[in-house]
């Protein structure tokens, strides 16, 4: 089978140049381009050679369009305005898109939804595996019993600018989903001052920032006496570039639609 063709967006950043190394490991894709910001004093620079590898004569440039036209798939792990842009342009050219952005506003998670009735798009809060069993077992531990409160712990670098994460997100949706409860509705993203008590059925947030922490996530359900605890700590950015990668090779063949890695790793149904 040939090799799947990947545009990086973001290729100047950590993730980017992450993404970048795990095409070159492995033998199923290629990197196809690479883009960042027009205001990136990277414009031009060689994507090899910023990830590390030595120059791989793929320069770092603007536009997605020319690039689209000779890929299978771009992959994206940058800032919503620039998401919802290549989820527009991935639908106009029929390619795959591969989202891994956090902090999507709804109005943004729409024009996503929109743009996957013409192109293959996967979204997900966070790429690992390990992440998405956590989330997984996070919605089956809630079904169990309504008298434990859950309570959601996220510490990232002090670099990240979205909290609560977007895998905290994700693990409090599968949290939800489980109560079969709105998040919306129930989410308590900070507390400050006299608060009063914790309200049933709330599904609480706190959030941690600082040093080089790459991620780490616990879900606390909390009873009477006792109190469960599912956790897990990300040691290196690479767990989520070969999961995006993953995605982009489970994706070839897939119909037009808006998935997650759920519907990737098989565990829609968990």
């Amino acid at each position: 089978m040939a090799e799947i063709r990947i545009i990086v967006a973001g290729a100047g950043g950590r993730m980017g140049r992450t993404l970048v190394k795990a095409i070159a490991d492995s033998k199923s894709f290629m990197l196809a381009g690479a883009l960042e910001d027009a205001r990136s004093p990277l414009i031009g620079r060689d994507a090899g050679a910023l990830a590390g590898l030595g120059e791989n004569g793929i320069k770092l440039a603007t536009d997605a369009g020319p690039l689209l036209a000779k890929a299978d798939a771009i992959v994206d792990f940058t800032v919503p305005a620039a998401t919802v842009a290549f989820a527009a342009q991935a639908a106009k050219a029929g390619k795959i898109h591969i989202i891994g952005t956090t902090g999507l506003s709804a109005a943004d998670e729409a024009k996503i939804k929109d743009a996957a009735s013409k192109a293959v798009i996967v979204k997900s809060g966070n790429m690992s595996l390990g992440v998405n069993l956590l989330a997984a077992l996070t919605k089956r531990v809630a079904t169990l019993d309504n008298s434990f409160d859950i309570e959601i712990l996220e510490m990232h670098h002090n670099q990240k600018v979205d909290a609560p994460s977007g895998t905290a997100l994700l693990l409090g949706r599968a949290a939800a989903e489980g109560r079969g409860i709105d998040l919306d509705k129930h989410k308590v993203a900070s507390r400050d001052g006299h608060t009063g008590a914790r309200k049933p059925g709330d599904i609480g947030f706190a959030t941690l920032r600082g040093g080089s922490v790459v991620g780490e996530h616990t879900v606390m359900f909390a009873g009477p006496a006792e109190r469960l605890e599912l956790t897990h700590k990300a040691e290196d950015r690479m767990i989520f570039a070969r999961g995006a990668l993953h995605a982009a090779l489970w994706a070839r063949g897939q119909k037009p639609g808006l998935y997650s890695m759920m519907d990737v790793l098989g565990l829609k149904d968990f």
